[in-house]
């Protein structure tokens, strides 16, 4: 009887070889030109920047004012949002009801609906002639479009969203005997919700809360279509950038810097969530 031949172990045939090459290629080919089509427009803005003169550009009124208007509304907005949007994700977390499951695509609809739509839509609610916005004008003499307060509304808007999903992501995660242990115990569900719940999901929050304030850093189109571009009043930092692009471009681009060096800073605290 003739002994087959044992199977060859070591590397693989040049058809296989060659055949395999093929197909990371394939791969790859396309992949790098989606980076690269992401990647080389932030690298224009170091490419095109006036480096030697950066700190004048910085320097410039369009640049301090939308900066310092940001940072004022971004922080009215991130009250409002762990105010209202921590209590909303528990009710989201914990309910069994039929409607839930509508009430999160009501919330998520932001995060969806073209930034526009949502400044239309405000606008719909509380400007002069709007459904809330009459009754509060002829009432108590309130209007709320073009004004801070309609930046600040905004934002929440668009910013609510992300924060919800991200705490109910981690309130879902929770073991619901810590409720029923802290009940035994005699707290009720304030109690449990602000010294049982809020401290063992605090990372979620944490990353909750960046990715909300940084959309709100980034808020354009409900912002402009709803409360203006006023210089000091309601012009933002993506506001600021649109209007510098024409009469002083490396001011814009000084802007976009500072603004791409936040969303590189957010996105670095949010790695170990993220990244891996």
């Amino acid at each position: 009887m003739t002994a087959r031949a044992a199977p060859t172990r070591g590397r693989p045939a040049h058809g296989v070889t060659g055949r395999s090459l093929t197909s990371r290629l394939a791969l790859l080919a396309p992949a790098w030109i989606g980076v690269a089509f992401v990647v080389l427009p932030l690298l224009a803005l170091l490419v095109r920047a006036d480096w030697p003169h950066i700190g004048t550009h910085l320097a410039a009124p369009v640049v301090g004012e939308s900066l310092r208007l940001s940072a004022l509304t971004t922080s009215l907005t991130m009250v409002v949002v762990w105010t209202l949007g921590t209590p909303l994700a528990w009710i989201l977390a914990r309910s069994d009801h039929p409607l839930t499951a509508w009430g999160r695509a009501l919330i998520t609809v932001p995060l969806v609906l073209p930034p526009v739509v949502g400044g239309v839509a405000l606008l719909m609610t509380w400007g002069r002639r709007g459904v809330l916005g009459g009754w509060l004008e002829t009432t108590f003499g309130i209007t709320l479009p073009f004004t801070t307060a309609a930046v600040v509304m905004a934002e929440i808007f668009v910013a609510m969203p992300f924060y919800v999903i991200s705490v109910e992501g981690a309130m879902r995660g929770l073991d619901r005997r810590f409720d029923e242990i802290a009940a035994t115990l005699g707290a009720g569900p304030v109690r449990t919700f602000r010294t049982v719940v809020v401290p063992m999901v605090l990372p979620g929050i944490a990353a909750g809360s960046a990715l909300a304030w940084a959309r709100a850093l980034g808020e354009f189109g409900a912002t402009i279509t709803f409360a203006g571009s006023f210089p000091g009043r309601t012009q933002t930092a993506p506001l600021g950038v649109y209007a510098s692009l024409e009469r002083d471009p490396q001011a814009a681009i000084a802007l976009s810097l500072v603004m791409l060096l936040v969303s590189v800073v957010v996105l670095g605290a949010l790695r170990s969530r993220w990244l891996r």
